[in-house]
């Protein structure tokens, strides 16, 4: 399920920075964080037992990119209206949507660094469906809102970022989708029988983006992602919503990496 979150500065002029992403990452763990003991009661009570739906269920989430007009200076982001909106997208079951909808709604959040901070409200939370139709299996084309980060490891043991022309990006972006789904499910080699993925490419390349993580302290690092692109996908429903509710790709929860939403025909 995924949420559109409307945020009001409540600081303004509002200066965000332009690797806000794990700080942003931040503030929703932290939401959940605080609703762990609820979540577990309202699973309780309303008798969910599904297999493998545990509270791990709970952490796997993206985010988009945070949509306000702003111009950069340096490496700041300078709002030019106090409003802005994100979508933040979670694999979980639908009877949760009350219940995420009410951590989420009037809550005060900050988006900082060690250079800049900026409150805000979350004045508005609404649900976004993900546009799937109750086909078993059907095809859809996947536009970014933010990022896709496929990666490999290396023989240094690092890990390469791959660009969505390189060979592997495709079976490294099905191994984590599969990896997700068997952490949760039963039958991966059914559930994927018939998955096919493919990279529709515009006129104009991909374009590479750099996040870095925990900037300006001593764990600094940096993820590679792209954009400008789009991934046609044929896949049966259940495995579908994994892949839209949880991310594509890696890094999702931490800065919003394989967010996605399906192309309108």
């Amino acid at each position: 399920m995924r949420f559109r979150l409307k945020l009001f500065a409540l600081n303004f002029p509002a200066i965000l920075p332009l690797n806000y992403q794990y700080p942003l990452s931040a503030v929703v763990y932290k939401i959940l964080q605080q609703a762990d003991s609820d979540y577990a009661y309202f699973l309780h009570e309303t008798g969910y037992r599904r297999s493998g739906n545990s509270l791990k269920t709970f952490k796997l989430f993206t985010f988009s990119d945070i949509k306000t007009p702003f111009k950069i200076q340096g490496d700041r982001m300078h709002m030019l209206t106090p409003e802005a909106e994100v979508i933040v997208s979670f694999h979980l079951p639908q009877a949760a949507e009350v219940f995420i909808k009410g951590l989420f709604l009037n809550q005060e959040i900050e988006i900082a660094d060690r250079k800049s901070r900026t409150k805000f409200r979350i004045s508005q939370v609404e649900s976004a469906p993900l546009g799937l139709s109750k086909e078993p299996l059907q095809e859809i084309v996947l536009q970014p809102l933010s990022l896709i980060v496929s990666s490999k490891p290396n023989e240094n043991g690092y890990y390469d970022f791959l660009a969505p022309e390189h060979p592997d990006f495709i079976p490294q972006l099905m191994y984590n989708w599969q990896s997700k789904y068997k952490i949760l499910y039963n039958d991966v080699e059914d559930a994927f029988a018939d998955t096919e993925m493919e990279v529709l490419f515009y006129k104009n390349p991909p374009r590479a983006r750099l996040i870095t993580i925990k900037a300006y302290t001593p764990e600094e690092t940096k993820v590679k992602g792209y954009v400008n692109f789009q991934l046609k996908i044929k896949g049966k429903l259940e495995a579908l919503e994994l892949l839209i509710n949880a991310g594509v790709g890696v890094y999702n929860s931490t800065v919003g990496g394989g967010c996605v939403c399906i192309e309108k025909r």
